[in-house]
């Protein structure tokens, strides 16, 4: 399974593709991508879902669009999907993004897995961002979403936030194999013994080698 990355918007959202044998997802389409189509295009990939981490706009403003080109179902945790459609949710307006109004063909929750070319990602649920905001882990790596970043971590002063949450999902990621990598909703990759070493938001977490 490999993973691809290409940023997007003007929040420079990491839009993920993630592919194996032939068959792909798109994550977190933060607005429309004609580079993301090009390479779903030029390695002949067919697009089995749209899946979005969490619901801002930064990270859906594309959804539609990419629907429209691949045909593919939108997936999204079940405790976000009002967000689609809901500007005083994704917070639109304050982002200065348009975001068409998408409908989820396949909502999520903890422990579902996504199959792609034989192999699959495990949804974890890993909410505080958002309520619904979720990681995918895969055989070696993890895609984070906004809930942890290389040296720092989401934000939790949103309406929707919750710190206490948000402490428990950062603890569970601390918890995976010191050596996966992070690909983080923005910015650069890292790994998990990276951030458990220079992440002030994890250091504080003991007994995780």
């Amino acid at each position: 399974m490999q993973v691809e990355t290409f940023a997007v918007n003007t929040f420079g959202v990491n839009c993920y593709v993630v592919y194996a044998k032939g068959e792909a997802i798109v994550v977190d389409p933060g607005g429309p991508s004609e580079a993301v189509l090009a390479f779903l295009e030029r390695e002949g990939l067919k697009v089995l879902a749209i899946v979005n981490t969490h619901g801002h706009a930064d990270h859906i403003a594309g959804n539609r669009w990419f629907i429209e080109k691949t045909g593919a179902p939108l997936l999204i945790h079940e405790a976000d999907a009002e967000y689609l459609s809901d500007p005083s949710l994704h917070l639109g307006p304050q982002l200065y993004l348009d975001v068409p109004g998408s409908k989820a063909g396949r909502l999520l929750a903890d422990g579902d897995r996504i199959e792609i070319g034989g192999e699959s990602l495990t949804v974890m649920h890993t909410p505080g961002h958002t309520g619904g905001g979720i990681s995918l882990l895969g055989p070696s790596f993890v895609l984070s979403g906004d809930t942890l970043f290389k040296g720092s971590v989401g934000r939790w002063d949103f309406p929707s936030s919750d710190e206490m949450e948000l402490q428990g999902s950062l603890f569970r990621l601390a918890t995976l194999p010191p050596e996966t990598v992070v690909y983080p909703g923005h910015g650069p990759s890292t790994t998990i013994a990276h951030e458990l070493r220079n992440n002030p938001f994890l250091t504080s977490i003991k007994d995780v080698e």
